[in-house]
């Protein structure tokens, strides 16, 4: 069973409705990314699958005993708190050391512990998001727009650190995010949204689908083919010239 299954949901607020008839589902250990334009109710699906959100048709079944951890798009902390990233992965519960000190590791940040809140650069701070979100063991890993503000390499490095979280836990993800060429190399499937699903597959396959260009022109190509490169090889999948051919299209 998959870990989660969008049936046919339709989001309304108030007489605007955000989205109509998305149907999706993601598997256990693999990575799934939301894209489209701003106003697609991306945030809105995230937002319906962790029950913020009453969907007025439609249903989100989760498997039994899925454990989801959730990185919000941002987090707003008083910079005059004087609190400490091991005090603040320990609320609302108290929470082992020992976890902490794991969670932080799968991060790629191992020596926070002790800094100060206020005093993280962007990049560190979403990294302690990300281990708050680790802490419990999740089953499934969702994401919204966890890099932004962040710059393009501290994007690209965010989403590494992703992957290897994957690699590490076998957990799943599915991420949104607005930055197609990065997100495209992170990606075991991608779901394109325009209050509906126009268009998913994998990321080459989605890259030449009509509905994605119409969206978004043909500029993420060729750095698609590029970032494929590295990805694939790294995870020997053995079909490259068909990612290659099909994102040069």
């Amino acid at each position: 069973m998959s870990l989660i299954q969008v049936e046919d949901l339709t989001v309304r607020y108030g007489a605007s409705t955000a989205l109509s008839g998305v149907s999706l589902h993601v598997e256990p250990g693999e990575i799934v990314t939301i894209v489209g334009p701003n106003g697609s109710g991306k945030t809105s699906l995230l937002r319906a699958i962790i029950g913020a959100v009453k969907p007025v048709k439609g249903r989100v079944v989760q498997e039994s005993g899925v454990k989801i951890g959730y990185v919000p798009q941002n987090l707003h902390i008083d910079e005059t708190l004087p609190i400490t990233v091991s005090r603040f992965l320990k609320l609302p519960s108290n929470v082992e050391a020992a976890d902490i000190s794991y969670a932080l590791t799968r991060a790629g940040v191992p020596d926070l512990a002790k800094a100060q809140l206020s005093q993280l650069s962007g990049g560190q701070f979403q990294r302690v998001l990300l281990a708050r979100a680790i802490i419990g063991n999740p089953d499934l890993l969702l994401l919204d727009e966890a890099t932004q503000g962040l710059d393009q390499r501290g994007s690209a490095s965010f989403y590494q650190q992703i992957e290897t979280v994957r690699q590490n836990t076998g957990c799943a993800i599915l991420m949104i995010s607005h930055e197609l060429h990065v997100v495209m190399s992170a990606s075991d499937r991608v779901i394109c949204l325009n209050g509906h699903v126009c268009c998913e597959g994998t990321p080459a396959v989605v890259a030449s689908a009509p509905e994605y260009r119409a969206l978004f022109g043909t500029g993420t190509g060729g750095a698609l083919a590029l970032y494929r490169h590295k990805h694939d090889h790294s995870h020997d999948h053995g079909d490259h010239n068909h990612d290659h051919t099909e994102a040069a299209k």
